[in-house]
């Protein structure tokens, strides 16, 4: 099976599933979900889907560098 190997943030779909997110933490799907589930984190619902907005995420994650 080929696996998708992204080099740059730039490089990540516009909106990120449970799946792409847990690989790119290094942590378990439902570790993913958790996180998504989570107040602050940045996921949007669509449907019965939750997804993350790429750029919203490398928001977040730049604040919790500076924290």
């Amino acid at each position: 099976m080929n696996e998708t190997v992204y080099k740059t943030f730039d490089e990540l779909p516009m909106f990120l599933n449970v799946a792409t997110v847990a690989k790119l933490f290094g942590i378990s799907q439902s570790s993913g979900y958790e996180l998504m589930h989570e107040k602050e984190f940045p996921s949007i619902k669509i449907g019965s889907r939750i997804l993350v907005p790429r750029d919203k995420l490398k928001e977040w994650v730049e604040n919790k560098m500076m924290q």
